[in-house]
């Protein structure tokens, strides 16, 4: 399957410190009429994969559009000269856009991906058989479950139907992070899948505010 994404990189005249959350909240508020910038629709949320995502990458703010989401920040990537990311203003100086296509899908190979921002990996359910288990085999076991079912949520929404087994391992060590002004445990490290993903997509929950972004590196 290909996929098609467009990647938006804003370089600014001074360092922006905010987070993803917050170039979100830009976007969403100043183009309220697209749905795929906010995940809502009629005060409803969107539950499915974010077709656009928000990431700070080395403190570069990026956005990612997917598919149709490519469509919306093309219309919209000119009709802004500043962002503005809580109490600060930022001034952009130059957008670069790269629009590519994208093999994506279980692959006869394995590939190793880089987690660039921390993965949101477990609901509240798994969090409490992680945070409980104190054998590390089970607690592997559990995060390579879930990085099945992320990537299985994930090509459903993108409409892939994967045809076999995904076989995958992540290397991971826990990072404490915030979402929606909570703590949450979040992992940083690297995985290991037979599986084709774009770079900068992301994976896990909240993936549209920054949350789970992948490169693919070397073995």
């Amino acid at each position: 399957m290909k996929l098609k994404t467009l990647t938006l990189s804003l370089e600014s005249d001074k360092p922006i410190m905010e987070d993803a959350a917050k170039l979100r909240g830009f976007f969403a508020t100043k183009f309220n009429e697209y749905s795929l910038l906010h995940q809502h629709n009629v005060d409803k949320f969107i539950y499915s994969y974010p077709l656009v995502q928000y990431k700070m990458i080395d403190k570069t703010p990026m956005v990612i559009g997917i598919n149709e989401g490519v469509e919306v920040l093309k219309e919209i990537y000119d009709k802004y000269d500043e962002i503005r990311l809580g109490d600060n203003t930022y001034e952009i100086m130059e957008k670069g856009i790269a629009i590519k296509n994208h093999g994506y899908g279980l692959s006869d190979k394995i590939h190793a991906y880089d987690f660039l921002t921390p993965w949101f990996a477990l609901n509240q359910e798994n969090y409490m058989r992680f945070y409980r288990s104190g054998n590390r085999g089970e607690r592997d076991e559990l995060l390579r479950k879930t990085l099945t079912g992320n990537i299985l949520s994930m090509s459903k929404s993108l409409g892939y139907q994967v045809p076999d087994r995904i076989k995958c391992a992540a290397d991971v060590r826990i990072r404490k992070a915030r979402s929606k002004d909570t703590n949450i445990m979040a992992f940083i490290g690297s995985f290991h899948v037979n599986f084709l993903i774009p770079d900068y997509l992301g994976i896990g929950k909240s993936v549209s505010r920054g949350f789970g972004t992948v490169k693919r590196c070397s073995l």
